[in-house]
Parts: structure tokens; C-alpha cells; sequence
């Protein structure tokens, strides 16, 4: 019974992806529909600059949104577990973990309102675009971050920092060969949760964004007033594709530290 469970989770979970994956490979323009092998649609993709530079949009603003929100996210939850306890820590608390409680709806209508107030009163941002959507995703992936950060703190026992400092290590040495590579993977992992959430995000980026700033979800979702052509799920094997690599260097990175 656990294998026949098992079985059926993998299939619920990877059936629509496999599906999707094996229709890029259709002759036939309808994307659910089977005609015969070809790789038109890769070609196709190939020649589409919109999705192209839609896709690299998405790319460079997650890429920026998660290494911002790691820096910010970090910073916060080393704050919140090591510096005690101080006035309006709660709040403090509070506020940093808004983002994962608060509906996309508000608040990709209330980033879209602030930056409007800051564009009205400093001129700054010019306009929506990658910056404004870039900042939106690094504030609600700080938030993830936080929470992973103060958790592997809190694990850590900050006598390790202690013993450091009793053997003269000032404190900018003890938090950089101590505290941070204990950091380290609780970081990786917000940064990659950030970097995916960036990369998927469709709601807030509807808000904050503007005619210089298209993503990739947004693109998608805007084809499907139009109808969805066998390119989407060519874009979706590449995906998978760069996906499945990037897993299997870290695997054998892995593989090769231990080995160490």
C-alpha cells in the first residue's frame, strides 16, 4: 500500500508535466492535440523574441530578487535570533514576516502604491519596470529568508561564537568564520525558495510592472486570451531540461564534498 500511495503521488504530481513535456514535441498548432513527431515548436521558440526576452527578463529579475533578498533576509533574522531583546522587537518580528501571510493581491497594491508615493516625491523609480519588480520580489523572498535564517540560528549555539571571540577573533572575524558558514545553508536554501518565487510569480508583477518590464509568466498568461500555440511547452521542456541539469551538478557536488 506506502508503494502503491507512493505511485500515485509521483503520478498525480509528474503526469501534467510529462504530458506537457511530451506535446512540445507535436506537429500539430494545438497544444494538447498529437500530431506526429516534430521539433517545429523548438525552432519556433527559437525565433520568438518576445518569449525570449520575456524569459530573460524573468531570469536576470529573479537572479537580482534572490541574491537582494538573502542580503536583507539574512541581515533580519541575525537581528531578530542573536540580538536579544530590544524595543519594538515584536513589531520588528512582525513586519518581517508579513509577506508570507498577506495576499499577492495586497501586496502588489501596496508596492504599487509606494512606488508611486517615491516616484512622486523623489523621482525615484522612473516609472515601473524590471527595478520595480525586482525590489517587490526581494521584499516578499526576504521574507522566506528570514524565517529559514532565524530558525538555523536559533539551532546553533552561540557559544561557538563566544569561543571565538574569547580567542581574540574581533567581532566582523567571528561572524565571517563562524556564524556564516553555519548560515550558509539555511542562505542557499531561502535564496533558491526567493529565486523560484520570483521566477513564477505572476500577481505582483501584474502590479508593479510596467510596459518595460514583462515577465515570463506574465507573457504566458496574457496568451492565453489568444490561445496557448505548442511553444509554451517547447519553453517548458528547455525548463525542465536546465532544471534537471542544475540538480544533477549539485548532486554530484554534493557527492563530491563528502567524498572530501
Amino acid at each position: 500500500m506506502a508503494r502503491l500511495g507512493l505511485a500515485l503521488g509521483l503520478g498525480f504530481l509528474w503526469l501534467p508535466v510529462l504530458l506537457l513535456a511530451g506535446y512540445a514535441f507535436s506537429e500539430s498548432r494545438i497544444p494538447f492535440q498529437w500530431g506526429g513527431f516534430s521539433l517545429r515548436w523548438f525552432a519556433a521558440l527559437a525565433e520568438n523574441e518576445r518569449l525570449l526576452e520575456a524569459a530573460w527578463l524573468s531570469l536576470r529579475v529573479a537572479l537580482g530578487s534572490a541574491t537582494l533578498a538573502v542580503l536583507l533576509g539574512g541581515a533580519t533574522g541575525w537581528v531578530l535570533a542573536r540580538r536579544g531583546s530590544f524595543r519594538g522587537r515584536a513589531l520588528f518580528g512582525v513586519l518581517a514576516g508579513a509577506p508570507l501571510v498577506l495576499p499577492d493581491v495586497v501586496m502588489g497594491l501596496s508596492l504599487l502604491l509606494l512606488f508611486v508615493l517615491l516616484e512622486g516625491a523623489t523621482g525615484w523609480p522612473a516609472g515601473r519596470g524590471a527595478t520595480t519588480i525586482l525590489l517587490a520580489h526581494a521584499t516578499i523572498g526576504a521574507a522566506y529568508v528570514v524565517v529559514l535564517a532565524q530558525a538555523r540560528l536559533a539551532e546553533m549555539a552561540p557559544e561557538l561564537e563566544e569561543a571565538a571571540r574569547d580567542l581574540g577573533a574581533g567581532p566582523a572575524t567571528a561572524f565571517a568564520t563562524i556564524t556564516l558558514p553555519l548560515m550558509a545553508p539555511s542562505l542557499a536554501a531561502g535564496w533558491l525558495l526567493a529565486f523560484t518565487l520570483s521566477l513564477d510569480d505572476v500577481v505582483v508583477a501584474s502590479f508593479v510592472s510596467g510596459p518595460a518590464g514583462t515577465t515570463l509568466p506574465m507573457v504566458v498568461f496574457s496568451m492565453l486570451r489568444l490561445g496557448l500555440t505548442p511553444e509554451v511547452n517547447a519553453l517548458a521542456v528547455v525548463i525542465l531540461a536546465v532544471a534537471a541539469l542544475g540538480g544533477g551538478l549539485a548532486l554530484l557536488a554534493l557527492r563530491g564534498l563528502r567524498r572530501l
